[in-house]
């Protein structure tokens, strides 16, 4: 069975076909990356690195093609392809330097004391150490950064775990010459095949393939609520439960306080329009839900302007496009929703037009289940309320999200501990006077939160930090030297920063 992809633009289908991976091909693509792992295992940070490295190199010679095909395939425009594709290529850099660097594996070291009383002290020394075979979900929205070469990819490898991707559908021959590209750094490192594998597919047969196969020892999942829910479920019923990461979205809550809507109330409208809009709203980190102050009419009228006289932009696929029809809809039904402005859709067939509606806040208390859900696109769901207090009231009913703002003037933010600390219940990430959207990619990130934005809030899909989920914590009691991986051995051959009778040390 093939398949083949759309230009979301002019709805024409685009040359190539795909064929969709049997179960017996996912089958030996994940024993591929099995037979692999053994030998990824034992490479050092520097061969790792160097591997990332070669894989990078390869990827900007394939550069023109992987442009080309990404554009036709997703309608992006040239700026936001050309950028995504330098984080892609600069995340295998990134994550070369977190491989050679070898402390994420937070090496610590006890001495044996066998004098102490009661009883003597066992030498103990840990590590984290790969996993194994990682399953990785290409995400729709980020064709480059977060699919087939993503983050995940890169993350995986640098931890000395193999990879086999499931490329997503919408863009299966993106996928196909990166996948070309980095198997071909693969070889050119003196790596096994198995380190990488792609398969293809449309529906969900080929992912819970690689979900349920028992050489999988962990999965990746960037996507919608339902499909991540259906995964990580799947992984937690397998006879060997496996951890499924994840990252499922969210309406990322704004809240303005008065005195900054008083003073720049249309410059803020201008900057929340741009949020909601970029990439056509197609971020998981878009403003999805904006709580308002009383007074805030100035505002909200230039924020209908500019959704009134927006021209709507192509989104990914056409289930993507029906889903917010229908979501829109649905928000429309509901009591006491009216719909403040939504612009018109030019130059796309399969596209969506910025679309913002507003509510009371008693009528979002209501209906509060409902107008939280995400929908994944260009719009926003205002609320006024009534008095400042109830953004805090409001704040305390959130269920998980990746990131929430807060926006005021400094006078007043001094004033907002209360509401602060409840952002940091729900979120993974609070921000101060700017929008969750665009990712500063470092070690410092988390994107990640409570559930049901992610299945484990413990780690980041993105930034440096998010390799340690493609580990597990190793201790070693009593183990001879010789026989004790290089970064744990007394002499410490890789330099690795360590932990040692409780003191760190470089």
């Amino acid at each position: 069975m093939s398949f083949q992809t759309k230009n979301p633009i002019t709805g024409e289908v685009l040359p190539g076909s795909f064929a969709k991976s049997s179960a017996e091909e996912v089958s030996r693509a994940c024993e591929s990356c099995a037979a692999a792992a053994a030998t990824l295992r034992r490479k050092s940070g520097k061969e790792l690195a160097s591997l990332l490295e070669t894989i990078g190199a390869s990827l900007t010679e394939a550069r023109d093609a992987i442009v080309e095909r990404v554009q036709a395939e997703t309608g992006y425009p040239d700026g936001r392809v050309q950028g995504e594709f330098g984080r892609m290529v600069g995340g295998f850099a990134a994550f070369a330097e977190v491989a050679r660097d070898g402390s994420w594996v937070e090496a610590t070291i006890d001495h044996a004391d066998p004098d102490r009383e009661p009883l003597p002290k066992p030498d103990l020394r840990k590590m984290l150490i790969p996993i194994g075979p990682v399953g990785i979900f290409g995400a729709s929205n980020f064709p480059l950064a977060l699919s087939a070469g993503g983050s995940d990819v890169t993350s995986a490898l640098a931890a000395g775990c193999p990879v086999v991707v499931k490329g997503h559908s919408s863009h299966a021959g993106t996928c196909e010459l990166i996948g070309m590209a980095i198997q071909e750094g693969v070889a050119k490192a003196g790596f096994p095949e198995g380190t990488y594998q792609l398969v293809q597919g449309e529906g969900h047969e080929v992912g819970e393939a690689i979900v349920t196969h028992p050489d999988v020892a962990a999965v990746g999942f960037t996507g919608s609520l339902c499909g991540g829910r259906a995964l990580f479920d799947l992984a937690a019923q397998r006879e060997v439960p496996i951890p499924l990461y994840a990252e499922m979205g969210s309406v990322n809550p704004q809240f303005v306080l008065p005195e900054l809507v008083e003073a720049n109330g249309e410059g803020f409208a201008e900057s929340f329009f741009g949020s909601i809009t970029l990439g056509n709203g197609q971020f998981c980190t878009c403003p999805g839900m904006l709580f308002l102050p009383p007074g805030s009419d100035a505002l909200l009228e230039k924020l209908a302007s500019l959704v009134a006289d927006s021209t709507g932009q192509p989104v990914l696929n056409e289930g993507i496009c029906s889903a917010f029809e229908s979501g829109m809809s649905r928000l429309e039904s509901l009591e006491g929703v009216q719909v403040l402005a939504k612009g018109t859709l030019e130059g796309a067939v399969i596209g969506a037009p910025a679309m913002v509606v507003q509510v009371s806040y008693a009528d979002y208390v209501a209906q509060r289940d409902v107008l939280s859900e995400e929908v994944f696109g260009p719009s926003a769901v205002v609320v006024v309320c009534d008095e400042v207090a109830q953004f805090t009231e409001a704040a305390r009913n959130f269920e998980g999200q990746l990131g929430a703002s807060l926006h005021g003037t400094e006078s007043e933010l001094a004033g907002a501990k209360n509401l602060l600390d409840e952002l940091e219940r729900f979120t993974g990430r609070v921000v101060v006077n700017a929008f969750p959207t665009g990712l500063e990619v470092c070690h410092s990130l988390v994107h990640g939160g409570p559930y049901p934005a992610t299945t484990n809030s413990h780690f980041t899909s993105v930034g440096q930090s998010g390799i340690t989920r493609w580990a597990r914590a190793m201790s070693y009691q009593g183990v001879p030297d010789a026989l004790l991986p290089p970064t744990l051995q007394e002499a410490n051959p890789l330099g690795v920063a360590r932990r040692v009778d409780g003191v760190f040390t470089l």
